[in-house]
């Protein structure tokens, strides 16, 4: 075994019960985390006997952006049962609003060989479908060993990355054996496998699917009926998926804006569940009136911020807002999806920081549907230029909608690489 890959697998023993026992602790404050706990050593992945293709996505957005992909699946396949892993329990339950009983949601294994052979024994899949970058040695070496085909679907790879994995050598390199085929965003994502050790032959590129966002016309119906009950009427912008550092600038915004505007609502939807008590917190030493999603009451008139203290509605309250401030760009986190808002005609606001996101932002800014702000002063500019010109809010929100429009097809793309694949492997075992 080569030096390299034996001092991973040393590694991973060691960081796996590390992995659990954090797990557990946040267990402690959140019932979500201690849900499905042995699924983690790859316990529990059977979904009924029959060979199931099997579609993982590591959290919330990633969840969400295979919605369009997954229900493709199951109209191509409408006999053959689907599975989907998560590594979060936001991932976990995004998929479970999403898809229902259609299909079964599991957690990934930690990347132990023992647990990553008792997940592909029980999940049996004829297909493995791995959303963006989740390069996971053992997993795709049992893959590999099992002749299961592995698709990384609308993949994606930093500059940064490319350097990072070729460190490594041979341990990544080696892991893009013939049944492993890149489905990339970009050109230049393409270019960046082949430099990590894909073979040209099997990169293709085909695009990003969170073009493909589907919007449901309930979704839309819901939000109009939750901005007339819980707001009524009143101005709204949503921050969604804010992260640490960036609450502050967000409510320094805020309080800028409400000068001009004094019925503006904020809705602040923090990224991850386990901040809403500190987010609550600060709130309270913030000096102004807000109220909790989860109390369930409509927002009352002298509250000027609405925590959205809730997993799974981050959608709808996008499509109840006049605005949309997408978080983690204030932030060098990298952004998170802008589409989302975008695609439901809602003019959309970012900061710098869109690294996770680069080609989507450039897109969106080239079409005027999104603005790029710089910290909490251009924030609060831009919030008061765009409530006062409604006419203005409407062609930023229609050019948004204009812009995924025109870039979708991802998917089908996608669904064809991906039946290719699965009769390829058919036939190479029939052979």
């Amino acid at each position: 075994m080569p030096g390299m890959r034996r001092l991973y697998g040393i590694l991973v023993r060691l960081a796996a019960p590390l992995a659990a026992a954090l797990v557990l602790i946040r267990g402690l404050r959140n019932a979500a985390y201690r849900e499905g706990f042995a699924e983690r050593f790859g316990f529990g992945a059977a979904v009924g006997g029959a060979r199931c293709i099997w579609l993982h996505a590591v959290s919330l957005g990633e969840v969400t952006a295979a919605a369009a992909l997954v229900r493709g699946l199951q109209r191509r396949h409408p006999s053959t049962p689907i599975l989907v892993t998560t590594a979060t329990p936001t991932g976990r339950a995004k998929a479970r609003s999403l898809f229902g009983s259609t299909v079964t949601v599991r957690y990934l294994p930690y990347d132990t060989p023992g647990a990553v052979a008792r997940f592909l024994r029980g999940a049996n899949p004829c297909a493995a479908i791995v959303m963006e970058t989740e390069l996971w040695p053992n997993l795709l070496q049992h893959c590999a060993r099992r002749g299961v085909p592995v698709v990384l679907a609308s993949a994606r790879l930093s500059a940064r990355s490319v350097s990072t994995y070729r460190r490594f050598g041979s341990l990544f390199r080696d892991l893009f054996t013939a049944n492993v085929t890149v489905a990339a965003q970009s050109a230049e994502d393409a270019d960046r496998f082949a430099l990590i050790g894909a073979a040209a032959a099997r990169i293709h590129v085909v695009g990003n699917v969170k073009f493909d966002i589907e919007v449901p016309q309930s979704l839309l119906e819901q939000a109009h009926a939750l901005r007339l009950v819980s707001f009524a009427g009143r101005p709204i912008w949503i921050a969604g998926s804010t992260h640490a550092g960036e609450e502050q600038a967000v409510l320094g915004a805020h309080r800028a804006l409400l000068p001009a505007v004094p019925a503006a609502l904020l809705i602040l939807a923090p990224r991850h569940p386990d901040r809403f008590g500190r987010v609550a917190a600060m709130l309270d030493g913030a000096g102004l009136r807000w109220a909790r999603r989860s109390g369930g009451q409509p927002v009352p008139a002298e509250a000027t911020v609405l925590l959205l203290d809730s997993i799974g509605e981050l959608g709808l309250f996008y499509g109840a807002a006049d605005i949309a401030f997408v978080g983690g760009s204030l932030v060098p986190v990298g952004g998170h999806n802008l589409l989302e808002p975008a695609a439901l005609g809602v003019p959309v606001l970012t900061g710098p920081s869109n690294d996770n996101g680069r080609e989507i932002a450039a897109v969106l800014s080239a079409a005027g549907a999104a603005l790029i702000v710089a910290d909490a002063a251009d924030l609060a500019a831009n919030l008061v230029a765009l409530f006062g010109d409604a006419a203005r809010r409407r062609r930023i929100g229609e050019a948004g909608r204009a812009a995924v429009y025109t870039q979708r097809g991802s998917v089908g793309r996608l669904l064809d690489l991906i039946d290719a694949r699965i009769a390829a492997a058919a036939d190479g075992a029939g052979g």
